[in-house]
């Protein structure tokens, strides 16, 4: 098992070395003061044993020494000797009031009787002071007691003293045996200990063990194991209180999971972009929408500071937006395409504690902040259109007033200025009007099955006389084909008369406009072409745009509102059909539009 505990460093060692310790400090103690006390027992058994003798051979010898011939001294007292003092390894002398030898019980030292003794304690003894010492036996190494007790009459007289010397090793060999019995058992005693300790420890480590492995599993997410409950101490109680825990983090996590299925499964469908970013400003979360908006995957990312992902380095630190209360405009836009995101930054903070991160929504305003600048922007065209002719207007009637309306050459022709310009606000109010309806998809078109054909002919013959007048011709390329439209004939009148209207205001005179019908696949193209200078490459995607003119000073000296084009595209779109323009600066323009169609009036093929 990963990360296992070694014998070595687990608890059941150490409760192995604790309890040993404890024995064999136990043991110690106890043998040290046994040993002790049981020497000094020894020792003092010993001495009265030996104080005992003597006094007993004193008692026996007194009158010995005070009735007896000096010729059969020598053989009474190596007779009481013999009879009366048998203790093995120990030698007894009997001096004279003279310190003369008169009888020892070493039969091999006999030649030491009628020697006179120095010893110290013999002369102590003499004096009437009984006394005794310890040495080491030079030859044998043993320790020996020497004592020496005065032999006193019954009158109290001192006639002479008892030397004896014995050998303590006997006590000392019985305490070698003693302490080899202790060793013994002090060995036998830590064995036991051990095997007991042993099993004993199990029963706590083995819970222990079990709630280990257990806290693994649920380190891994496994909760469906429970601890065995062995008793009702207190480990059986931490093994209780331990599986209660476990459920407990069961539930817990089950809905922390359901939380978090939750709160992906919100973040992955959330029309705006989230990112979430922490302390540092560091992102670590995003999620799809946001990964859209930005082109952008999670994981190249994950862990960039956010003001480099948002590009915004250059202008803020991390710092600057944890206290930004307003929305940002980050602008993606490239040379193409239009791209703006809204951001808004919210922190992440408990309870007024330190700020832990911050959340960014991202927004996609790009149409919003579009339609922002074409209502900007025809809010100022419109203006500028109904301030020409007012201008002009007010201009022309103040000269009226002024007295010009009394003159025959200039008061019918400012009569005729301000007519003029009144019916371009007509027109251009008409024209906003059907704009206005386009937007909100507030009409409906009054559909008919058309031969197209034949109606394009019609729309066609009735600018035969205008473009007479202009000497412009009208070249007529539309195919025989039977060719059924179902459309509102009012209303692709309209776009048809913008388009051929502005064919003619831009050719010169004596040119050609050209318009053709063909057919491809489901669908009819029609073109209309001039032989005017034609529109510039850059203008080309914006004439369809309201209030556009390539050519503003003109367009506005032959009438027109920069509104024809584009009501033209909204109502061909609303057919399912397309409008583009091809053109070469200098080589004239062509208008093209696309309509389904069928072969029959029944709309059958």
């Amino acid at each position: 098992m990963k990360n296992k505990v070694g014998f070595f460093k687990s608890i059941q060692f150490k409760l192995i070395i604790i309890y040993v310790l404890l024995i064999l400090i136990a043991m110690q103690v106890i043998g040290v003061y046994f040993t002790k006390q049981l020497e000094q027992q020894l020792s003092e058994n010993h001495h009265q044993m030996l104080a005992e003798r003597a006094e007993f051979l004193a008692y026996n010898l007194a009158q010995i020494m005070i009735d007896s011939e000096p010729t059969t001294v020598e053989s009474e007292v190596t007779s009481i000797l013999r009879d009366f003092f048998n203790v093995d390894k120990s030698e007894v002398l009997v001096v004279n009031a003279n310190q003369v030898v008169v009888g020892t019980s070493d039969l091999s030292r006999r030649n030491i009787v009628g020697q006179q003794s120095n010893d110290v304690l013999i002369k102590r003894a003499l004096v009437g002071t009984p006394d005794q010492r310890n040495f080491v036996d030079e030859q044998t190494g043993s320790i020996v007691r020497s004592m020496g007790v005065p032999i006193i009459t019954a009158d109290g007289v001192i006639v002479g003293a008892i030397h004896i010397q014995a050998s303590m090793e006997e006590i000392y060999l019985q305490m070698e045996q003693i302490n080899g019995i202790l060793l013994t058992g002090t060995i036998l005693a830590l064995g036991i200990t051990v095997i007991l300790i042993i099993l004993v420890s199990q029963t706590i480590t083995g819970p222990i063990i079990d709630m280990r492995k257990q806290a693994m599993r649920m380190g891994h997410g496994d909760f469906s194991r429970k601890v065995r409950v062995y008793g009702t101490d207190e480990i059986g109680q931490l093994a209780t209180s331990f599986n209660d825990l476990t459920s407990k983090l069961q539930d817990a996590t089950a809905t922390r999971d359901r939380e978090q299925k939750k709160l992906s499964s919100v973040l992955a469908h959330m029309t705006d972009g989230v990112i979430a970013s922490d302390a540092k400003g560091l992102v670590i979360l995003m999620n799809n929408r946001a990964e859209e908006l930005l082109g952008k995957a999670t994981y190249e990312v994950i862990r960039k500071p956010i003001t480099e992902v948002l590009q915004l380095a250059e202008d803020y630190v991390v710092d600057d937006l944890f206290d930004h209360d307003e929305s940002l405009i980050l602008d993606f836009s490239d040379e193409e395409n239009d791209y703006m995101l809204q951001a808004n930054f919210s922190v992440i903070q408990e309870n007024e504690g330190p700020i832990n991160g911050v959340i960014t929504v991202l927004h996609d305003v790009t149409e919003q902040e579009q339609i922002e600048q074409d209502r900007r922007e025809f809010v100022a065209n419109v203006s500028h259109e109904l301030r020409t002719p007012l201008t002009t207007m007010k201009s022309y009637l103040e000269a009226l007033e002024d007295g010009a309306i009394s003159d025959p050459d200039l008061g019918p022709r400012f009569l005729g200025v301000t007519q003029n310009e009144t019916e371009r606000m007509i027109r251009l109010v008409n024209d906003l009007l059907q704009l206005s309806k386009i937007d909100s998809r507030d009409y409906q078109l009054n559909l008919s099955t058309v031969d197209f054909v034949l109606y394009l002919h019609e729309v066609i013959d009735r600018f035969d006389m205008i473009a007479a007048n202009k000497n412009i011709h009208f070249i007529r390329k539309i195919s025989p084909q039977l060719t059924y439209v179902k459309m509102d004939r009012d209303k692709l009148t309209q776009v048809l008369d913008n388009i051929i209207s502005n064919a003619m205001k831009y050719s010169p005179e004596g040119g050609n406009v050209t318009i053709t019908l063909e057919h491809y696949g489901q669908n009819i193209r029609v073109s209309i072409s001039d032989e005017g200078m034609g529109i510039p490459r850059e203008s080309q995607q914006k004439i369809f745009d309201r209030f556009y003119r390539v050519d503003k000073a003109r367009a506005r000296s032959i009438g027109g509102t920069g509104l024809g084009l584009a009501i033209a595209k909204e109502l061909v779109h609303a057919h399912h059909g397309e409008i583009w323009v091809e053109s070469m600066y200098g080589q004239g323009t062509t208008i093209f539009f696309t309509l389904p169609f069928t072969k029959n009036k029944e709309g059958n093929w």
